[in-house]
């Protein structure tokens, strides 16, 4: 798997209960190498159509990137028609569905759904699908920028080092940024 990593994606749905007991799905894609979030999505109806337009905007988003991706990783969820696969398939990415109840074959997508529901989503009540995107849009936003990732040595997907090597020892003045109401601290090396 490590030799695909950089050439493949992964995606999954994750469900959501509101305040008012509606359920809302959101649909996330993630690369393997670099641990990125490149699309999340929310509805509280998602059928074929719906999914496959996800699948056209993620790869509207995609063809802009450098990297290009070979394989999606999905398991054999009926939201996930012919039409999604083919989106991909006419990009000349191979879709690979996992095997049935085999949740360790898509353990990237099951760590990130558990990331995010211990990180955020068991702390917050959800009012709706708005109140939802935007909590998922910061929480994106954090993910890529500024979480540490332990397979990529403490860095985040998009940003630089947080723990270079050279300024572990500095005792240069540290400031802190709350996002969410304070549920998530991101820390920056004051100017």
């Amino acid at each position: 798997m490590r030799q695909q990593a950089a050439s493949t994606l992964t995606c999954d749905f994750l469900t959501i209960e509101t305040l008012a007991l509606r359920r809302i799905y959101v649909l996330f894609f993630i690369s393997l190498a670099t641990r990125r979030l490149e699309l999340i999505a929310c509805t509280a109806n998602p059928d074929g159509a719906w999914v496959t337009q996800q699948a056209r905007n993620l790869a509207m988003q995609l063809g802009e990137h450098q990297p290009q991706f070979q394989l999606l990783i999905h398991d054999r969820d009926s939201k996930f028609c012919c039409a999604f696969d083919e989106i991909f398939r006419s990009e000349g990415i191979e879709v690979i569905r996992t095997p049935v109840r085999a949740p360790n074959a898509n353990a990237f997508a099951e760590r990130w759904l558990r990331t995010v529901r211990s990180d955020r989503l068991d702390r917050i009540l959800i009012l709706g699908r708005r109140h939802l995107e935007a909590l998922l849009r910061m929480y994106r936003n954090h993910y890529n920028e500024h979480r540490p990732h332990r397979a990529l040595q403490l860095a985040p997907p998009d940003g630089s080092n947080a723990t270079d090597q050279h300024n572990t020892r500095s005792t240069a003045a540290l400031r802190r940024h709350d996002r969410l109401g304070g549920l998530i601290h991101e820390y920056q090396r004051a100017a």
